[in-house]
């Protein structure tokens, strides 16, 4: 028997030996490697006479071919029997429910839920929606509100400032979205009948602050606008968002750059303990700033205040969300906790409408 023959015996054997394809890649490596025997066989043709090389050239890529597809016969019969192994020991239960989506386990945040609801009741009323820039210039976070350099409120914003500029400038993260009352105003005649929500950032942290927290202002310019109009949108908005019947308001003078007259309003509430229901009780709450547009603030954006006045508002949408929904700490909105955003937050589908129900 010549050696390429006791070779190829050897190889079958090893092949069917294999237990597993670990193994049978060891047995393919010795045999068909750069260093293996068949390969180490096939470099010596080179040395050989003519005649010998038309012997042995033809036996040795023949027995190359036969170990390749021998080694493949058995990978596909180890693969196999490895598969049945595990399908022998993974089972499925068809009858179990099926995991949660992540629809279904998702969550809106309370947040992004009652600027919605916000958004529905203040559309229903015909305000659209207005946005702005989250860094802002001087101009529009504070002169064109008649908020001067030397003005106290710039300091009892706690403002977030930007080094300055060339010109001596400097930019700040807006305190407030009146800015965007600012360029709605700017952006064309009256009317104008907007809200407009968005982040707003002071320098303060506690459990009812937080240095980003958001905010939405409502803005109604018009030629016949008066404070019977501001009470009305208040009421309406109360109503609607509280899902109450009815609530008792009330209107304390109060000062605000912007506006003149000014109001803090406050509405009636009864406190149990820790629970706060709103449209009962002889208690009361402060909710929102109020008043109706400064003349200089017309003036500053091109509107004769002759001619034309406005009121506007502005509340924060956190501590709305607080309120309505029972959550103690404003800092756990920023916290990112998938355990509290379970709790507290809502179905993604269910999209509030004042038809369907806002918190339902």
């Amino acid at each position: 028997m010549s050696d390429h023959e006791q070779l190829a015996r050897d190889l079958h054997e090893e092949i069917k030996a294999a237990g597993d394809e670990a193994t049978l890649e060891a047995v393919r490596v010795s045999a068909l490697g750069k260093k293996g025997r068949i390969s180490q066989l096939m470099k010596s043709l080179g040395s050989m006479d003519p005649e010998q090389r038309k012997i042995m050239g033809p036996a040795l890529n023949g027995l190359k071919n036969d170990i390749q597809a021998a080694i493949s016969e058995r990978q596909k019969a180890l693969y196999a029997a490895a598969l049945d192994a595990r399908l022998q020991t993974e089972k499925l239960d068809v009858t179990l429910p099926l995991p949660p989506s992540a629809q279904q386990m998702g969550r809106i945040h309370p947040v992004s839920q009652v600027m919605d609801e916000i958004a529905a009741i203040f559309g229903d009323m015909g305000l659209s929606i207005a946005e702005g820039p989250d860094i802002e210039d001087d101009f529009h976070n504070f002169t064109a509100l008649n908020i001067p350099a030397e003005h106290p409120a710039r300091q009892m914003h706690d403002t977030f400032y930007f080094n300055e500029r060339e010109d001596g400038s400097r930019l700040v993260l807006r305190t407030h979205t009146s800015p965007v009352q600012i360029r709605t105003m700017m952006s064309g005649p009256p009317p104008h009948r907007i809200v407009a929500p968005g982040r707003t950032y002071r320098c303060d942290s506690d459990q009812t602050h937080t240095p980003m927290f958001h905010q939405i202002e409502g803005l109604v310019i018009d030629k016949e606008t008066h404070i019977g109009h501001l009470k009305w949108v208040l009421e309406e908005f109360c109503k609607a968002f509280f899902e109450v019947d009815s609530v008792k308001m009330r209107f304390r003078p109060s000062h605000f750059p912007f506006t003149e007259p000014s109001f803090e309003m406050d509405i009636g509430c009864a406190r149990l303990g820790n629970e706060i229901r709103i449209g009962e009780g002889e208690d009361w709450l402060e909710i929102l700033g109020c008043g109706m547009v400064h003349p200089s603030v017309l003036r500053n954006v091109d509107i004769d205040p002759d001619v034309y006045q406005g009121f506007a508002f502005g509340m924060g949408i956190d501590r709305l969300a607080m309120l309505k929904y029972g959550i103690p700490d404003l800092r756990a909105f920023f916290e990112a906790d998938l355990r509290w955003l379970r709790h507290y937050g809502f179905v993604p589908l269910d999209i509030p409408t004042l038809h369907g129900g806002l918190s339902r």
